[in-house]
C-alpha cells in the first residue's frame, strides 16, 4: 500500500503545472507541501520548513504518504495553487526564479502563503502606494562603513532621495527613477539582504550599497522601486503592454568579475580591475564596492562595427593572466585578460550576446554620448 501511494504521488508530478517547482520554476520538483497541495524543489522546501504553521513538507520519493494526503495533492496541485495564491500579483512585483538569491525566494514564498499578499491587495500597500520612506544601512563611499540613512521614494517627483541626517532639509543625493536600477548582491555586499542601487549622475554610473536587517523591508523597497519604474514607463511609453515594460523594471548584471586591462596606448602594464557588464555598458572599478566606475565602455552591435575576439594581438606584453579577449569598437581596441579559460569563455559569451543583439534607437544616442566623452 505504501508503495502504491508513493507511486500515485509520483504520477501527479507528470500533470501539467506540476513538472516545475510551484515557487521558483526549477525543473523536476521532488518535494511537496501536503498542507498547501504544491510540488516544490529541495531549495524551496527548506523555506517552507520555516513556516510550519502554514506549510508541512515531505519528500515525494523518500517519505511515507497517507491516503488522505495523496488525495489532497491530487485535488490541488501547482496550477490550482497559483490560481489561488497568485491571483492578484501586481505586474511590477518581482517573481523570483531558481537562479535568484535566497532572500527573494523566501520573501516571495512568505508573501504568497504566510502573508497572503496576492489574495488581499490591501496588504500590498508597502510597495504599491507610490510613496515610501524609511531607514536603510548605506555603505559610506570613502570609509566603507555602513551608516543608517533616511530614504524617500516618491513616484510623483520621480525620484529616490537619501539624507545624511534625518532632520536634513536637503537630500545628499537625488536619483531619478528614469535611470535607476536595483539588484540584490548579497555576496558582493557581504550581507544576505544587500541591495545595489545604480543611477546616472552626469551620464556616468553611480553605485550605492544598502541593506535592512528585516528581509521583508528590503524586498518591499525593491518592489516599490520596480513599481515606480513601472508607472514611469507606462507614462513614457503609453502604447506599451505590461509584458513589454516588466523586463525593463530592474535588471541583473550580465556578468561581473575580475579581469586585467591596459590603457588606450596599450604600452602601459595591465592592471587588475573589477568589471561589470550592465546591458551595453561595460564598467570597470578598482574595487567591487566603489561608488564610481574608473571607466565605461559602450558595446554596440555587430552592424555598428563592434566585435569580440578570442585572445590578444601577438605583440601584447605586460599581462599576468594568460587568457585574452579583444573588444573591437569603431574607435579603438580594448585588451582584457582573464585568469582562467572558464572565465574567458563566460566573458566572451556575455559580450557576444550583446554584440549579436541589434541596437535600439535610444541606444544610438547613448553610443554618441560615449564617443563625445573627453
Amino acid at each position: 500500500m505504501a508503495k502504491e501511494r508513493r507511486r500515485a504521488v509520483l504520477e501527479l508530478l507528470q500533470r501539467p503545472g506540476n513538472t516545475r517547482c510551484a515557487d521558483c520554476g526549477a525543473p523536476d520538483p521532488d518535494w511537496a507541501s501536503y498542507t498547501l497541495g504544491v510540488f516544490i524543489c529541495l531549495s524551496c522546501s527548506g523555506i517552507h520548513r520555516n513556516i510550519p504553521q502554514v506549510s508541512k513538507v515531505k519528500s515525494v520519493r523518500l517519505d511515507a504518504w497517507e491516503e488522505a494526503q495523496v488525495e489532497f495533492m491530487a485535488s490541488h496541485g501547482n496550477d490550482a495553487a497559483r490560481d489561488t495564491y497568485e491571483s492578484k500579483v501586481p505586474p511590477f512585483y518581482y517573481r523570483p526564479t531558481f537562479s535568484d538569491c535566497q532572500l527573494l525566494r523566501e520573501q516571495w514564498i512568505r508573501a504568497k502563503y504566510e502573508r497572503q499578499e496576492f489574495t488581499h491587495p490591501d496588504k500590498q500597500e508597502p510597495y504599491s502606494a507610490g510613496y515610501r520612506e524609511g531607514f536603510l544601512w548605506k555603505r559610506g563611499r570613502d570609509n566603507g562603513q555602513f551608516l543608517s540613512r533616511k530614504f524617500v521614494l516618491t513616484e510623483r517627483e520621480g525620484s529616490l532621495k537619501y539624507f545624511n541626517r534625518s532632520d536634513a532639509k536637503e537630500p545628499k543625493a537625488v536619483m531619478k527613477i528614469e535611470h535607476l536600477n536595483a539588484t540584490f548582491q548579497p555576496a558582493k555586499i557581504g550581507h544576505p539582504h544587500g541591495l545595489q542601487v545604480t543611477y546616472l549622475k552626469d551620464n556616468s554610473t553611480r553605485n550605492i550599497f544598502v541593506y535592512h536587517e528585516d528581509g521583508k523591508e528590503i524586498v518591499d523597497w525593491f518592489n516599490a522601486l520596480r513599481a515606480a519604474r513601472f508607472h514611469y514607463l507606462q507614462v513614457a511609453f503609453p502604447g506599451a503592454s505590461d509584458a513589454d515594460l516588466v523586463p525593463k523594471l530592474s535588471r541583473n548584471y550580465l556578468k561581473e568579475g575580475y579581469m586585467e586591462k591596459t590603457g588606450p596606448k596599450q604600452t602601459e602594464g595591465f592592471r587588475k580591475r573589477w568589471f561589470t557588464m550592465d546591458d551595453r555598458r561595460l564598467m570597470y572599478f578598482k574595487d567591487p564596492l566603489d561608488a564610481f566606475a574608473r571607466g565605461e565602455v559602450f558595446i554596440g552591435s555587430r552592424e555598428s562595427g563592434y566585435t569580440v575576439l578570442d585572445g590578444l594581438p601577438p605583440s601584447t606584453q605586460g599581462h599576468h593572466w594568460p587568457h585574452g579577449i579583444t573588444i573591437v569598437t569603431p574607435e579603438r581596441r580594448f585588451l582584457l585578460a582573464c585568469e582562467t579559460e572558464t572565465e574567458q569563455r563566460a566573458w566572451v559569451e556575455a559580450f557576444r550576446k550583446v554584440v549579436d543583439r541589434p541596437m535600439l534607437p535610444q541606444e544610438y544616442a547613448v553610443e554618441a554620448h560615449f564617443k563625445h566623452k573627453p
